[in-house]
C-alpha cells in the first residue's frame, strides 16, 4: 500500500536529517569562525595576544597517595568536594566528587576528577602572573596559607612576597557544589610602578576516557564572544594549538559527565589557548591584559573555576551568576531547543515521583496523550481507506496501464471521500524527534547516571545488564556483546511484532518481508542502548498496542478487516 511505503521512506529520511544534520552543519556552518577585523576596507585577523605558561609536569610516575603527602596542603571540605590544595605551586590538584560514584555498587568510591602532577591522569587548575622588571611566583612557589581549610564561607588566602616586596595573594573560596572563585591580587608597596599579566590554566595529562563521537563532545571547550566551540578535540592540539580572543566567555575540558573550566570574571577581554605541552599534557589557559600596580596600591583580578559534575540545573545557576552559556559545557546538539524541554519535563517527572524509570514512564503516557488526537485521524483515516478499497482496486483495475491517469483518478477519489492516505505518517515523523531527544538526553544527563528502575534495572543510563543467553546469570560466563540481549530489548521486538500485526498489512509481499524481520533486527539494534531508552520504546509500543484496540473497536473494525485471509 502506498501508505506503508511513505511510512517507510518517511522513517528513514527522517533518520538520514537526525544523523546527518549534525555532521554536514559544522562543514557548511562552522560555529565559530576565527575573529576578524575590517581596517582600510580589507577584512584581517585579530592578532592573538600573549597566552599563559605551560605547565611543569614531572617525568616520572608515581603512586597518587605518595605525591600528596610530599607537599603541605590546605583541605577542601564542602557537602560536594574533598580534597585539597598544593602550597607548592598553589595548585587545585586533589578533587574527589564526593556525591558521584565509579559504579552502581555501594561501595563504589567517589569519581576522581583531579590529581597532582606526577601522579596517574594528572589533571589540575593553576594560576598565577607573567610580567616584566617584576620577579612573579614561580611555577614551584612555595605559597603560605592563611587557614588548614577551604570550606563554604570560610575563604583561604595563599600569599607569597618577591625580593622586592610586592605581595602575591590567591584568595580561594567555594560554593557548596562545584564552584571556586579565585581572587588574584598584588600588593605594591614599593615606589615605582609595576605591570602583571594574570592568568589561569588547566592541565590534563592525558585524553578522556569517553569517546568523542558526533552525538557527544569531550575534550576541548569553552564559550568565545557568546559562541559555544566544540570544534577542538584532542587530536586537533596533537597537531596544532588553538587561539581564541574572546571578550567574556570561558574554556576548559568536558568529559561526558564532568567539566573543568576556568571563566575569569566579568566581560573583560582575554586570550584563550588549548594547546599540547612538550610532556604531552593537554593544556587550556587563559591571559588578561596587563594591569598596572601603582606605588602603594593592590590590584586583584577575579577568576571562577567550575569542577564537577555537569548538572544543568547547577549550569543554569551558575549562568545567573555571570558565567555565559556554561549549560553549553552539556553537548545538548542542533535540537537543543527541542532537547532542552524534553529534559526539563523529565526531570520534573522525576523530582516529584522519585524514580527515573516511573517518570520514563509517565513521559510516555504524557507523549501518547498529546498526540492521541493525531492518532484518532490516521485511525479514521484507515477506516475509511478500507471502506473505498472496493472503488480504489477498481480504478487499479482499469487504468494499470496508464500509470499518470491512475495517479490522478486516486487523488481524486482521496478528495472526494476526504482521505489523507499519508496520514498514517505523522505519528512516526512526531516520534521519531521525541526518541532521538530522550536519546540524547539519557546519552549526556548527569542526572540520570546510575539511575535506578526496579529489579535488575540499576542504572537507566547503561544497556539492560540481564540476558536469557547466560540463562539469566546462571550459567558462569558473560555473552559476546552482540549477543548480550536484555529482557528490555527482547520485550521491544515482541511488542513492536504485535503491533505490526495490529497494523494494516501491506499488500506488496516484500513489504510484508520487511515488517516480518523488523522487529527481531530491532531487538539486536537496541539491545545495546541505555535501558531508560529501551524502557521509553517498549512502554509506547504497549500503549500503541492498547490504543489501536480501543480504536478497533470505536470504528467498528476487525482484524480480518485489515489482514485479510490468504490463499
Amino acid at each position: 500500500m502506498n501508505e506503508n511505503k511513505n511510512l517507510i521512506l518517511a522513517v528513514v529520511l527522517s533518520a538520514l536529517v537526525l544523523l546527518g544534520w549534525s555532521l554536514l552543519s559544522e562543514r557548511y556552518a562552522p560555529s565559530n569562525p576565527p575573529p576578524v577585523k575590517v581596517e582600510d576596507g580589507k577584512v584581517k585577523p585579530i592578532p592573538q595576544p600573549e597566552a599563559g605558561p605551560v605547565a611543569q609536569t614531572p617525568a616520572t610516575m608515581r603512586n597518587r597517595g605518595v605525591v600528596l603527602r610530599e607537599t603541605p596542603r590546605v583541605r577542601i571540605q564542602t557537602p560536594s568536594l574533598q580534597g585539597s590544595i598544593n602550597l607548592q605551586g598553589g595548585r587545585i590538584d586533589d578533587l574527589v566528587l564526593v556525591r558521584e560514584r565509579q559504579g552502581i555498587a555501594k561501595d563504589s568510591p567517589p569519581v576522581r576528577l583531579l590529581s597532582p602532577a606526577g601522579a596517574p591522569q594528572a589533571y589540575f587548575a593553576s594560576f598565577g602572573w607573567s610580567g616584566q622588571g617584576v620577579q612573579t611566583p614561580p611555577a614551584d612557589a612555595r605559597w603560605t596559607a592563611s587557614a588548614p581549610v577551604l570550606s563554604p564561607g570560610r575563604p583561604v588566602t595563599l600569599s607569597w612576597t618577591n625580593p622586592t616586596g610586592q605581595r602575591f595573594e590567591l584568595i580561594y573560596s567555594v560554593d557548596d557544589n562545584y564552584l571556586f572563585t579565585v581572587r588574584q591580587r598584588v600588593e605594591n608597596p614599593t615606589g615605582h610602578a609595576v605591570a602583571v599579566r594574570p592568568y589561569g590554566l588547566i592541565s590534563r595529562a592525558t585524553k578522556s576516557h569517553d569517546p568523542d563521537t558526533w552525538t557527544v563532545h569531550v575534550g576541548p571547550i569553552g564559550v568565545f564572544n557568546d559562541a559555544a566551540n566544540y570544534d577542538v578535540d584532542f587530536s586537533t592540539l596533537d597537531e596544532n594549538p588553538k587561539h581564541f580572543s574572546t571578550n567574556g566567555g570561558w574554556l576548559g575540558f568536558t568529559d561526558k559527565y564532568w567539566l573543568t573550566a576556568l571563566a575569569p570574571a566579568g566581560n573583560r577581554s582575554f586570550a584563550a589557548t588549548f594547546r599540547k605541552g612538550p610532556s604531552g599534557a593537554y593544556q587550556a589557559d587563559f591571559s588578561d591584559a596587563p594591569v598596572i600596580a601603582e606605588p602603594g596600591k593592590a590590584v586583584t583580578t577575579e577568576t571562577r573555576l567550575f569542577a564537577g559534575a555537569k548538572s544543568k540545573v547547577l549550569l543554569n545557576q551558575y549562568e545567573d551568576l555571570g558565567i555565559p552559556k556554561l549549560s553549553k559545557a552539556i553537548d545538548w546538539g542542533w535540537f537543543e531547543w527541542f532537547m532542552r524541554p524534553i529534559f526539563d519535563l523529565l526531570n520534573w517527572l522525576f523530582t516529584h515521583i522519585g524514580n527515573f524509570g516511573v517518570a520514563i514512564i509517565c513521559l510516555t503516557l504524557i507523549v501518547r496523550g498529546i498526540m492521541f488526537p493525531i492518532a484518532d485521524k490516521q485511525f479514521k483515516s484507515m477506516a475509511a481507506m478500507r471502506k473505498v478499497q472496493p472503488k480504489l482496486k477498481a480504478i487499479q483495475e482499469r487504468f494499470k496501464d496508464d500509470k499518470p491517469k491512475l495517479q490522478q483518478e486516486m487523488l481524486k477519489l482521496y478528495q472526494q471521500e476526504k482521505i489523507n492516505p499519508a496520514a498514517g505518517c505523522l505519528p512516526i515523523l512526531l516520534q521519531i524527534p521525541i526518541f532521538y531527544a530522550l536519546y540524547k538526553v539519557l546519552l549526556v544527563s548527569v542526572e540520570m547516571r546510575h539511575q535506578p528502575f526496579v529489579l535488575w534495572i540499576k542504572d537507566l543510563s547503561a544497556p539492560d545488564p540481564l540476558t536469557p543467553i547466560n540463562l539469566f546469570g546462571l550459567l558462569n560466563f558473560t555473552p559476546p556483546y552482540f549477543l548480550m540481549i536484555g529482557i528490555l530489548p527482547i520485550l521491544l521486538g515482541v511488542t513492536m511484532w504485535l503491533q505490526f500485526k495490529l497494523n494494516p498489512a501491506p499488500m506488496d509481499p516484500m513489504q510484508q518481508q520487511i515488517f516480518s524481520i523488523m522487529p527481531w533486527v530491532m531487538v539486536f539494534v537496541m539491545a545495546p542502548f541505555a535501558s531508560g531508552l529501551q524502557l521509553y520504546w517498549v512502554t509506547s509500543n504497549i500503549l500503541t498496542i492498547a490504543q489501536q484496540w480501543w480504536l478497533y473497536k470505536r470504528y467498528g473494525l476487525h482484524f480480518s478487516d485489515t489482514h485479510p485471509a490468504t490463499t
